[in-house]
Parts: structure tokens; C-alpha cells; sequence
């Protein structure tokens, strides 16, 4: 790929990056209290920043995720319920936010980068549903373990003895939504990743 080329597309994949991150943002206010303690709140930007990955694959995706974060910390009411600050990233979910750039990598690797001519068959279900339910497992293990650390702090209790209370406070009361999550972003980045592939990999 020639300099002009390979600028064309930074530029190209910087644009799908800021209109992910812009995505993940605007799905903020959805944040309903839950589980236990009600510091973790059920939102939709964990399905936006894992449907970042699986549409646009793993750098481009977590790239989204990253813009999303930097906007957050910058001060812009981005995070859930229109929150921001540093702050957040050090609170109960701040393990959750984290999770939610890895998880877009760790899908975005598994589904690949779209590509032009990317058949729709049974392989193409299986590879993005894998990545899915991957990505949000990495957002389940990082979210709950800052979790319980928090827990054990503010109680002055000991790690393992506040796994329990980080299960059921920051993963039990959001398994079926998330299932649900699931079922809508495969075939919604199966959709996705063809118009996306136009533009990323328009000579691939």
C-alpha cells in the first residue's frame, strides 16, 4: 500500500473509530440501577463497545472504545447515567469501563477485520457469536474483580470474601439482559461488517 493509500485509510478508520465512539456515548442514558448494592447500573454501552469490535475488528475497535474513555475522562458527560471524570475509572465500575476496551479488542481479534466479499454462512455465525460472548466474558472478569476489590476496601474485608458479593451485585441481575444483548449484536455486526468493509478494505 503506497503513502497516500495507507493515509486514506488512517483517515478512514479514524472516522468509523470517532462514529463508534460517538455511538457508545449517546447510549448513556440507559443506566437503571441494579443488583445488591445499585453501584452497577444495566446500560447499553457494553453491547456498543463489544458491537465495535465485532464490526470493525480489533485495533479499529478498541480505538472506538479508547475515544469513548478519553472523552469521559476529558470531562464530557459520556459515561453512563451522563457521567464523567477519572473518578470513574477508580469507583465500582471502573473495572467495567476498562473491560469494555478490552473486550472490544479481544472481540474485534476474533471476528477479524470485515472484508468485501466476507461470506454470510454458518462459519461467519459462529466465529462473531464466539467473539461476542468473548467480549463480553473479559468485560464480566475485569468488572467484577475491580469490583470486589472495591468491596474489600470499603469494608475492609478480605478479597476473596467480597467475590460473592461483587457476583451478585455485578453480574447475576445482568446475565439476561446481556443474553439478550448477545442475540442482538450478531446478526447486527453480521449487517454491519459488509458496509464497514467498503470503506476499510475497499481494495481487499
Amino acid at each position: 500500500m503506497d503513502k497516500k493509500k495507507k493515509d486514506t485509510a488512517t483517515i478512514i478508520n479514524s472516522v468509523f473509530a470517532a462514529l463508534f465512539a460517538a455511538l457508545i456515548s449517546v447510549t448513556n442514558f440507559v443506566a437503571l440501577p441494579a443488583g445488591a448494592l445499585g453501584v452497577v447500573p444495566i446500560v447499553m454501552q457494553n453491547m456498543m463497545a463489544v458491537l465495535s469490535g465485532a464490526v470493525l475488528g480489533g485495533i479499529t475497535g478498541a480505538g472506538a472504545v479508547l475515544l469513548f474513555l478519553t472523552a469521559g475522562i476529558l470531562g464530557l458527560p459520556v459515561f453512563a447515567g451522563g457521567t464523567s471524570g477519572v473518578v470513574r475509572l477508580f469507583g465500582p465500575t471502573g473495572g467495567f469501563l476498562a473491560g469494555y476496551f478490552f473486550g472490544a479488542f479481544i472481540a474485534g481479534l476474533l471476528s477479524g477485520r470485515p472484508r468485501i466479499g466476507e461470506k454470510r454462512n454458518l462459519i461467519l455465525i459462529i466465529r462473531i457469536s464466539i467473539a461476542v460472548i468473548t467480549g463480553n466474558l473479559v468485560i464480566y472478569i475485569l468488572g467484577m474483580t475491580f469490583l470486589a476489590l472495591w468491596i474489600s476496601r470499603s469494608n475492609s474485608i478480605d478479597f476473596t470474601a467480597a467475590i460473592p458479593g461483587a457476583v451478585i451485585s455485578g453480574a447475576l441481575p445482568f446475565i439476561p439482559g446481556d443474553v439478550l444483548k448477545i442475540f442482538i449484536s450478531v446478526p447486527l455486526a453480521i449487517t454491519l461488517r459488509p458496509i464497514a468493509a467498503r470503506y476499510i478494505n475497499p481494495n481487499e
